[in-house]
């Protein structure tokens, strides 16, 4: 599933940009802001594209340097034991908690909500009341955490590393879109978003289904994807002398990661998961979701500012280092200022512990530092997009691309529910990384052409 210079920027035109790694120096300021209608003049497109949006906004969770990715995932030769070697406590001075430390439900936001639950309890357990706890990062994760040591009478103090609470989970109220934006965390399998779904719901923040898929093709409707040639590789996989990536798996049962309706299934697993299909594991491979998701009609930041109401959050404050003793621990900021706490929770994503973004002193155990090497980052992105009219005749609202060149496979039809001609595109895995790194003007191109099998498209009798 890697993705070549010339299929990313397929209708990009001759201006597009060169895709190229994000630098490892964090940027002083994230990279998630909303992304606007892009300059003039944009990129070619070529004829039979779907027409300009005349709004849209983007993720860039892949190059933003207080995230470097989405999730995480197990490549090829991983275990899952290395999640909880990364959860150890260190000294009873260093814990850590993220979706990257839940063995159960990586990932996603319950395991961030469950990974701060554990963290916070081994605090707990570990100190005394009124004990001042630092803890690094405003995500599900962090808020977690706070709320459940403030309640326990602990002093707590989180550090964010930009302007605004939620990490990975980003909603963008704006009125000319016919309900908020979700640009980071807002979609969960439909069997796993029960506890979630209620508190949700008690915020007034209701469930919002995709759940009518259908396949499209360059010659119309096809049938939608399913994972019998996945699921079958992977069950020879399991019996393999030693673990291989799922793409080489399917290739050893005799399957073609690039026939079409197998690439579109993988490109569904990378849109949910994050994981390149090139290097996750095929022993403990990234879940194939039911052809269905579930997402939300409201503010998702509920889920981080309630639990955080009343808890002293410092905004804009990225941690560079974390030194600790028997004594306590030292947390330096970005702007050379250090603090002292007893203890500390980190929160960070994988991929800021990949770039060495924060200087532990000592450096971390063995242990950890393996982990951290072993575990991959996984890329997803979201594009939402509005359209003056309606140029497709799908009534389906989940819908797969099935061949083609747009790395963009994976559609989210609003019009059924908002009655507005309003798309959300999914990429994931190393489209998703490539994707973020474009300018506003060819990210829009590719949009455009990775929505050309939709121009005009009826539905099959």
């Amino acid at each position: 599933m890697g993705i070549s210079r010339r299929t990313l920027l397929v209708g990009a035109g001759a201006g597009a940009v060169a895709v190229v790694l994000a630098a490892c120096t964090p940027e002083p300021q994230p990279t998630t802001s909303p992304t606007t209608a892009p300059p003039s003049p944009a990129p070619t497109v070529p004829p039979g594209a779907a027409p300009k949006p005349s709004a849209w906004m983007r993720s860039t969770w892949s190059t933003d340097p207080y995230s470097r990715g989405a999730m995480s995932y197990l490549p090829a030769g991983a275990t899952p034991q290395l999640r909880q070697d990364l959860a150890e406590p260190i000294g009873d001075r260093v814990f850590f908690a993220g979706e990257t430390t839940d063995p159960d439900h990586p990932g996603t936001v319950p395991g961030a909500i469950d990974s701060g639950q554990r963290a916070a309890a081994a605090v707990i357990a570990a100190s005394a009341s009124g004990e001042r706890i630092a803890v690094v990062g405003a995500g599900a994760a962090g808020a977690t955490a706070a709320r459940a040591l403030a309640d326990a009478g602990r002093t707590v103090t989180v550090f964010e590393a930009r302007e605004r609470t939620g990490g990975r989970i980003q909603t963008v109220a704006d009125k000319k879109w016919p309900l908020p934006v979700q640009l980071g965390a807002w979609l969960s399998a439909g069997e796993g978003s029960g506890t979630l779904g209620a508190a949700l719901a008690a915020q007034g923040v209701h469930r919002l289904g995709f759940d009518t898929p259908t396949g499209w093709s360059k010659d119309g409707a096809a049938p939608t994807i399913d994972q019998g040639a996945l699921q079958g590789a992977l069950q020879r996989a399991a019996n393999a002398p030693s673990d291989e990536p799922v793409a080489a798996a399917l290739k050893a049962a005799g399957a073609d990661p690039a026939d079409p309706a197998l690439a579109a299934a993988l490109a569904w697993v990378q849109a949910t998961t994050g994981a390149d299909v090139a290097k996750a594991s095929s022993w403990y491979p990234p879940a194939f979701v039911a052809d269905g998701l579930v997402g939300a009609d409201g503010d998702l930041g509920v889920l981080v500012s309630t639990p955080l109401d009343g808890v002293k959050v410092t905004l804009a404050s990225p941690v560079t280092r974390i030194a600790h003793d028997d004594s306590g621990v030292s947390l330096r900021l970005g702007t050379g200022e250090s603090l002292s706490f007893d203890r500390v929770i980190v929160t960070v994503p994988l991929g800021v512990l990949q770039h060495q973004a924060i200087e532990f002193a000592p450096p971390l155990p063995f242990g950890h530092r393996g982990a951290i090497a072993a575990l991959a980052s996984g890329y997803v992105e979201t594009v939402w997009v509005q359209f003056d009219d309606p140029f497709w005749k799908v009534d389906a609202d989940l819908w797969h691309v099935v061949g083609g060149d747009g790395p963009i496979r994976t559609w989210l039809n609003l019009r059924p529910v908002t009655g507005k001609p309003v798309l959300v595109g999914l990429v994931g895995g190393p489209e998703a990384e490539a994707f973020a790194t474009l300018g506003d003007g060819d990210a829009e191109a590719v949009v455009r052409e990775s929505l050309r099998f939709f121009v005009a498209a009826t539905p099959t009798p």
